[in-house]
């Protein structure tokens, strides 16, 4: 059985790698791609875990050799997501998530169309602003740059499969493991995962009465 792959975006400050950190704490089922970028770590962030962090030179080696299933440049530093891992994964039967923005979202759903599109929207514009200045990461000048992008980003949310607004963390994390909950139940999965019991609810001859 083929797994899904669910792409999920949202402008810098809605909340996004929070909830996708909550959803896989609770699945066991679910894999994180882990990105390669150009961009430095921010406080906290270890190398293999939150992203894979390489040169830029060592970034174009790789999008030289075709390793990249997307890529993309934000704000001057550049992100790729691997292809071969993602693959192997999905045919393994995982499920993966994969946090990208809409432009390696576009990239990735014209090679896999099967992908699932979640974006996350926060509230409103100014508890997005307070929610980047709350993070104590960036300086009154990348926040205000932030916030301009957030509003184009945010543009390409209809492009998406399903929406989620983030103003409670509970709400919004409850609606991103219904659509999980809901993809696994399809006919196109279950009919898989449930041929015994099919074969013997369906095909099997009838008791003689």
């Amino acid at each position: 059985m083929i797994g899904t792959l669910y792409i999920i975006s949202a402008a810098s400050g809605a909340g996004k790698s929070s909830l996708v950190r909550a959803l896989l704490e609770g699945d066991p089922h679910l894999r994180l791609s882990v990105s390669y970028t150009t961009r430095p770590p921010r406080p906290g962030e270890e190398d293999g875990v939150h992203y894979h962090f390489v040169t830029r030179e060592v970034f174009q080696e790789m999008l030289g050799q075709g390793a990249f299933l997307e890529s993309a440049e934000v704000y001057g530093n550049h992100y790729g997501t691997s292809q071969p891992w993602i693959e192997a994964q999905l045919s393994a039967g995982h499920d993966v998530l994969l946090e990208i923005d809409w432009q390696g979202a576009a990239q990735v759903r014209r090679i896999l169309p099967a992908a699932i599109g979640i974006y996350v929207l926060p509230p409103s514009l100014e508890e997005l602003e307070r929610r980047l200045r709350e993070r104590g990461q960036d300086s009154a000048e990348v926040i205000a740059r932030r916030l301009a992008g957030a509003r184009e980003d945010m543009t390409h949310a209809l492009e998406y499969d399903y929406l989620v607004v983030n103003e409670r963390f509970d709400l919004a994390l409850a609606d991103l493991r219904a659509i999980v909950r809901a993809r696994r139940l399809a006919v196109s999965r279950q009919q898989l995962a449930l041929a015994d019991l099919l074969h013997r609810l369906i095909d099997a001859p009838a008791s003689p009465t």
